[in-house]
């Protein structure tokens, strides 16, 4: 059975330093085994300005077993699946003691953003790129990072303004943006495409 006391504790000690580290978990609905980790983008790498949201659900055997980990953002990096999220670390897996938290776990996740393994990838297809094309690469993990990782803080009107600025008609602009849910980046795609 999980330690619950010990759960909230490790969520106190999470939220204690946001400010300093950026690091912070949430219950999600109400359940102290169903969490919801947020990390920001190291900086100096493709991933920095982004947030990324990891699932997080603790075994009945926590903290004698690792939480599992996988990324609710869309992330573009060799040890981390770009269709499941699924993260390959080995603090997550056979290198897993009690003595780590869920905040050294998404503080290592957070490193594994800054220092790839290639060789050990989850992703074969993002490693090949890393290690062949890291132009590429770091081009295609930036583009992630603007389009998922990253919420705009332009309201609407900053938004049309931006797309119209572009050449596009308002009034196809404001129903694409209404269709995507106000998500310019979806929305330029639409309307390049159209």
């Amino acid at each position: 059975m999980v330690d619950l006391a010990r759960v909230q504790k490790e969520l106190q000690e999470c939220n204690r330093d946001v400010e300093v580290s950026g690091i912070r978990v949430s219950p999600k609905a109400d359940s102290l085994t169903n969490l919801v980790g947020t990390i920001p983008g190291p900086l100096g790498t493709p991933y920095e300005g982004g947030t990324f949201k990891i699932d997080i659900t603790l075994p009945d055997g926590y903290p004698f077993e690792p939480p599992k980990m996988r990324f609710a953002t869309k992330v573009w990096h060799p040890n981390i699946s770009s269709q499941s999220g699924a993260i390959c670390l080995d603090i997550l897996k056979d290198q897993w003691s009690p003595a780590l938290t869920l905040k050294t776990a998404l503080l290592s996740v957070q490193a594994l953003l800054s220092a790839p393994e290639p060789d050990d990838p989850q992703d074969a297809v993002v490693a090949q790129q890393y290690i062949r094309e890291q132009n590429t690469f770091v081009n295609t993990a930036r583009y992630w990072t603007e389009a998922f990782a990253k919420t705009s803080s332009l309201g609407v009107e900053e938004k049309v303004q931006k797309l119209v600025e572009m050449g596009f008609p308002e009034d196809i602009v404001r129903s694409t943006l209404e269709a995507v849910g106000g998500d310019e980046n979806l929305a330029l795609e639409k309307l390049c495409s159209a």
